[in-house]
């Protein structure tokens, strides 16, 4: 498959496990919803269009997003994600989306090992996590993936 059919792919995948939360999925009351990856605020914009009621926090290394998909000053936490994201654990979140995989299994191996566990202690009971790596956790629950997304392209847990 070629990078664009790839890319191609795994937004589609991204959009619809998002939109199959937003329809078919209690959210638990009151908790916010938390971006890993702001990147180029695609995705940003598509929570906050989707989820209106909902304060969105975008974590990334840099600000580097297009003006249209950039959150208040007060909803981005920039640096390290591995260490700005271990202040929002207890949060109860509502909802977290990561998207922050490489495409180098040995890179991806390495935030394997912190990712699950930080995702799953931001979530509230009850909450989803929607990732495009796997988030094997004991306290995550895989939910069965959407027929319009290929094995292994993206995830959806809900949170014990």
């Amino acid at each position: 498959m070629s990078r664009l059919d790839s890319f191609i792919n795994r937004m589609s995948a991204q959009r619809d496990m998002l939109n199959h939360v937003r329809d078919n999925c209690a959210l638990p009351d009151g908790g916010m919803i938390f971006e890993i990856g702001l990147g180029n605020g695609r995705t940003f914009s598509h929570l906050r269009e989707n989820f209106p009621d909902r304060r969105i926090v975008a974590f990334d290394r840099k600000l580097a997003s297009h003006a249209a998909g950039t959150p208040d000053p007060q909803d981005f936490v920039e640096g390290e994600i591995r260490e700005t994201g271990q202040a929002f654990v207890g949060s109860n979140a509502a909802l977290v989306h990561a998207d922050i995989g490489t495409g180098y299994d040995d890179k991806d191996a390495m935030t394997l090992t912190w990712l699950p566990q930080m995702v799953a202690g931001m979530l509230a009971s009850g909450g989803y996590a929607v990732s495009g790596l796997p988030l094997s956790h004991p306290d995550l629950e895989e939910l069965p993936r959407l027929p319009t997304v290929q094995e292994g392209r993206y995830f959806h847990y809900r949170r014990r």
